[in-house]
């Protein structure tokens, strides 16, 4: 929503996996939100600290908006819950190549299909965000890596 917490956390686990299976020349990744409260502010400082924890660093992500543009640069859009999936579905050109779907839609081991917000809770929640986003991130690569053999 306002790219500061679940999809920069996203960004920076994908980042990282991608880079250790040797793709990073081949996978373009950005996050951006779908509303533009936080535009150029980085990402929530509890989600940095939990991210770095696990060896993913966000200092360099910057929130930005989700444009229509993005439909036509990017393969997939992916949303954290229900409510961000409406809205880039609403934003899609008709012309465009991108999909937008759910985030958790690749998870193998948790049965949410949301990604919950973790700003108004404790650091329980940014923890909890990293293990869905770690599990669904490894699924979303085995999806690329079976469904595009440019990669």
């Amino acid at each position: 929503m306002g790219n500061i917490c679940r999809s920069p956390t996203a960004e920076g686990v994908f980042r990282k996996l991608v880079a250790s299976r040797g793709l990073s020349e081949r996978v373009h990744i950005d996050s951006a939100g779908t509303h533009g409260y936080h535009i150029g502010g980085s990402p929530d400082s509890r989600a940095a600290a939990s991210a770095l924890k696990r060896g993913y660093d966000l200092s360099c992500l910057k929130a930005r908006k989700v444009e229509a543009q993005d439909f036509r640069v990017f393969d997939y859009l992916l949303a954290m819950d229900l409510e961000n999936l409406g809205y880039l579905k609403a934003l899609r050109p008709s012309e465009a190549k991108a999909e937008a779907r759910l985030f958790m839609e690749f998870s193998r081991r948790f049965s949410e299909r949301e990604v919950p917000d973790p700003y108004y809770g404790g650091t329980q929640g940014f923890e909890r965000v990293l293990d869905m986003v770690e599990d669904a991130a490894e699924g979303f690569l085995e999806h690329l890596l079976k469904n595009n053999l440019e990669l």
